[in-house]
């Protein structure tokens, strides 16, 4: 069954989508409710329901089935109105309990009483595993993007976790939560204001996000910190006028500044869904690589498919991208998108470095 998309005369512009507070936050909405939700004409992998742009969800639910890959578990999770798949990706910590001779540590190192951290750590690690190794029946919570794989709508978790819960103390708040959430935001149409809707508001975002991208292309930028082009866009930025006439109130609003921060906000989210950029290390230090000048990243990407292409199970279709795209995470960045990762596969492909075998295969020659 293929997914049903929105029409597009019915579709907000793009541009616009981040003006909607649902679309920056994980979605609380019922599995029925995420099968069902219209996807974007203009950009795929964006869902809509009730007019308001999608991507990310926060489902609870009870596991009724799982299987275990070499680099992911799948969960189906069930919470009363529907049961969706949930891709789970596995972390180093499974790495170690398949080799436990890396984690090891001397018993007897604390046997006096002692603090020992090697073996609090363990016990940490066990306690990571007993919590992301689910069963049928246990309570999962999962956080992620919604996909459509094999024409069947499937949530790709950033976050999950079991939950103990005895008593359904947190079933119980989630059921009395999310009924409200949708009374007071889902099941209200996203409806642009009057100043928002304005070619102004639409024409200047695009205007921020094409001047960053020539900025890249003219200075060859590998990495940058927003600081860096923030000065670029203060010339799309109207100042407010610093006096009001005598019969008139003066208007609160927010200063240049101000504008110019949230301009600059919005441009880069705009860059980093498109893979253009992201950030290796997410940390207080705001810095950003440009995923075109990112040598080490298009090396490591070469490097996983070169080397898992000489693995029986991937020499004979390559590799899937989604498989490139778990090991580049493992190996190199949690925080590389798929379509950064996309670009990366389109340059090297360019550049006769590696071939698709099919949309989604990729092997060298």
């Amino acid at each position: 069954m293929q997914a049903p998309t929105m029409d597009p005369a019915e579709e907000p512009p793009s541009m616009l989508w981040g003006l909607d507070p649902i679309f920056s936050a994980f979605a609380r909405l019922y599995v029925r409710d995420i099968l069902q939700m219209t996807e974007s004409t203009q950009v795929p992998g964006i869902y809509f329901y009730n007019s308001h742009p999608i991507y990310k969800v926060d489902v609870l639910g009870t596991v009724v089935y799982q299987r275990e890959r070499e680099d992911f578990f799948c969960y189906g999770v069930d919470d009363g109105t529907g049961v969706i798949n949930c891709l789970c990706w596995k972390n180093d910590v499974f790495k170690e309990e398949e080799n436990p001779s890396k984690s090891g540590g001397n018993p007897s190192d604390g046997a006096q009483g002692g603090f020992n951290p090697v073996t609090e750590l363990k016990k940490l690690r066990q306690a990571q595993q007993i919590r992301c190794r689910l069963e049928i029946g246990d309570l999962l919570r999962v956080r992620g993007p919604v996909k459509t794989s094999r024409q069947q709508r499937e949530i790709m978790a950033s976050t999950f976790y079991k939950v103990n819960d005895p008593l359904m103390a947190v079933q119980i708040a989630w059921m009395m939560e999310v009924p409200q959430l949708y009374r007071q935001c889902y099941d209200r149409p996203f409806q642009l204001q009057p100043k928002a809707t304005g070619e102004s508001a639409v024409s200047s975002l695009g205007k921020a996000t094409n001047i960053i991208k020539d900025f890249f292309k003219q200075k060859s930028v590998s990495r940058f910190r927003p600081y860096d082009v923030q000065d670029l866009l203060q010339p799309l930025i109207l100042r407010l006028p610093q006096t009001a006439s005598a019969d008139q109130e003066p208007v609160a609003g927010p200063s240049a500044c101000q504008q110019l921060r949230q301009l600059l906000k919005e441009a880069l989210k705009i860059l980093q869904d498109e893979g253009i950029v992201y950030r290796k290390v997410k940390s207080q230090d705001e810095l950003y690589h440009v995923t075109a000048q990112d040598k080490d990243l298009v090396i490591a990407v070469k490097d996983i498919i070169k080397e898992d292409c000489k693995r029986e199970k991937y020499a004979e279709k390559g590799c899937h991208i989604l498989h490139i795209l778990s090991a580049v995470r493992q190996r190199y960045s949690l925080n590389v998108s798929r379509a950064a990762l996309e670009l990366v596969l389109k340059s090297l492909e360019s550049s006769s470095d590696v071939v698709s075998t099919s949309d989604s295969h990729y092997t060298v020659f």
